[in-house]
């Protein structure tokens, strides 16, 4: 069986995701992990639970998904891996938080493994199938788990909301096509372990969330 843990991390309570199974072997996801205190918090998370690293993901590269990127790679050895279109955001990491008067003193290290639309991710006995979801941001991923019916979301849908789509590379017609075309066809009991705010289910979401109605 296939485990997600979330972690709440930096200004922007953005949820970092360790998603591991019987193997030990682990994929984290979006590390926000941004103080000293929160990056402890992750290594101290990933030991506990006795887990080795194998991947870091980001499932899009917004400044408050990535400010944990070069701890983790630098920690376990790890290469960035996301969607190419990603690059450019990533790029603009250090502007980004200077525009929101964070500091960046750790800048990640750049997307080395690409990662393509409907690619299945491996790792222990896990498959993951990566799903292209733009809108949010130019080339966002999410990855759906079949077998235990789950998906690591970004910030594409939330509980009784959407991702925003006023940030640049963001776009609202976008944004929705990527989340009929590659969410909404998915089975009702699906989890969705959003990018904020607490998990929902594709069900849920599909009767009750209002962007979706109509």
């Amino acid at each position: 069986m296939t485990n997600v843990v979330q972690l709440t991390f930096n200004p922007f309570s953005e949820n970092t995701f360790l998603v591991y199974d019987d193997t030990g072997e682990c994929a984290i996801f979006d590390p926000g992990c941004f103080s000293g205190e929160e990056k402890e918090e992750l290594i101290g998370a990933i030991e506990r639970l006795r887990l080795k690293p194998v991947l870091l993901i980001n499932t899009h590269c917004h400044i408050d998904h990535v400010f944990g990127n070069a701890m983790v790679a630098n920690t376990y050895q790890l290469e960035l891996a996301a969607h190419r279109g990603e690059i450019p955001v990533l790029e603009m990491a250090p502007v980004a938080a200077n525009r929101w008067g964070i500091p960046y003193p750790e800048p990640s290290p750049p997307i080395t493994r690409f990662i393509e639309d409907k690619e299945l991710i491996h790792f222990g006995e896990t498959t993951l199938e990566a799903r292209f979801t733009p809108g949010h941001s130019p080339a966002s991923l999410c990855f759906y788990c079949e077998k235990d019916a789950f998906v690591i979301g970004g910030d594409v849908l939330f509980k009784d909301s959407i991702g925003r789509y006023d940030l640049p590379g963001g776009n609202l017609q976008t944004l929705m096509a990527s989340i009929e075309r590659e969410l909404m066809n998915l089975p009702d009991e699906v989890k969705v372990y959003s990018g904020h705010g607490p998990a929902t289910t594709i069900g849920r979401e599909r009767v009750h969330n209002p962007f979706l109605q109509g």
